[in-house]
């Protein structure tokens, strides 16, 4: 029988998210990587250590030989007998250049499932392609481009001129753009960010139709974990940087033409995604500090309930407290604020 996750814990994700971006947003636009990507990983992994559960982070950046925190393999939470045991992938900042450079989009983002839920994919890129509810099961990933236009016009009932992808601003992605531009389609370029991408095309009014292209493999989980709530698909397929890699996969017995989907790479029938914006985005607000309060914007769903929020915070600077891993302690965000400052 699939264990269930504790109802109270959604809310428990959203304090790691609020935590990791109001952080990093004390280093904005500081245009150091390390400095913003460490604070903000400080913060997630010690918030984490006040949920009463049992976490297994097994999708994240980092390794434990590069990090001493928030790596694939690591425990986290109270691990108290009488609690759930789950898989997380954790995403402290998804689009780390765009946060130290105060560029729109940055976000910091958690998935939970159950243990077991969550789609070990070996590669660290993979091709992709998100779709919303209308267009999910439709299109498929291994087709040309243009035939996946036609078929979205056709469902969606509109022209190919009016059809909107999204897509990482890349040279590897140069044939990709061409064959849409030549359907008449429209492009919109980022330059990171594209858990927000993904989840875009299921949100309405967004102006996004379709993501895809080659991104990170956890930013896909991470988004998988979104779209399954949203009534989205994304689509993955392994993407190896080099025949060294290729070759090491193959040998792993993993095939490289398989296409994985969304209740593949994230299973479990309650899963929770949270997101809270550090800078501003099309999906999320970024953190703002005035006159004494940070006001935060969180995103989180699950999926048992189908239930989506939009969370706005207002954090007392006076009370407001941050527990960080490397202190083993909580301190006070405004604390921390001036001691960047000063």
């Amino acid at each position: 029988m699939e264990k269930k996750i504790y109802p109270e814990l959604t809310m428990d994700f959203v304090r790691v998210t609020e935590a990791s971006a109001l952080m990093s947003s004390l280093y904005l636009g500081c245009g150091n990587l390390e400095m913003i990507k460490h604070s903000s990983i400080d913060a997630m992994r010690g918030m984490f250590d006040y949920i009463d559960f049992k976490g297994n982070i097994v999708m994240s950046k980092y390794d434990k030989e590069n990090s001493n925190m928030l790596y694939v393999g690591e425990k986290v939470g109270s691990w108290q007998d009488n609690t759930s045991e789950m898989d997380l992938a954790v995403d402290a900042i998804d689009g780390v250049k765009l946060a130290a450079f105060g560029l729109p989009n940055a976000i910091s983002c958690v998935a939970a499932t159950v243990s077991g839920g969550i789609k070990l994919l070996p590669t660290f890129y993979s091709y992709k392609l998100a779709v919303g509810r209308e267009l999910k099961g439709k299109l498929d990933l291994r087709k040309p481009m243009k035939e996946n236009i036609k078929i979205a016009s056709e469902v969606l009932g509109i022209a190919p001129t009016e059809l909107t992808f999204v897509i990482l601003n890349r040279q590897r992605h140069e044939e990709i753009i061409e064959e849409i531009k030549e359907a008449g389609s429209r492009i919109k370029l980022i330059s990171d960010g594209d858990i927000t991408a993904a989840i875009a095309t299921a949100v309405p009014d967004s102006g996004v139709d379709i993501y895809v292209g080659i991104g990170g493999t956890l930013e896909g989980i991470l988004s998988a974990a979104a779209l399954k709530t949203l009534g989205g698909e994304i689509q993955m397929k392994l993407w190896t940087r080099d025949r060294i890699e290729e070759q090491s996969i193959k040998e792993e017995g993993w095939d490289l033409e398989k296409i994985f989907y969304t209740d593949e790479i994230v299973g479990g029938e309650d899963v929770i995604f949270s997101a809270t914006g550090i800078t501003d985005g099309d999906l999320l607000k970024g953190v703002k500090f005035v006159k004494g309060f940070a006001y935060t914007h969180t995103l989180t769903m699950r999926s048992k309930s189908a239930t989506i929020r939009k969370i706005e915070s207002m954090h007392n600077l006076k009370n407001k407290t941050i527990r960080l891993k490397s202190l083993g302690e909580d301190k006070k965000l405004i604390d921390l604020r001036n001691e960047y400052i000063n």
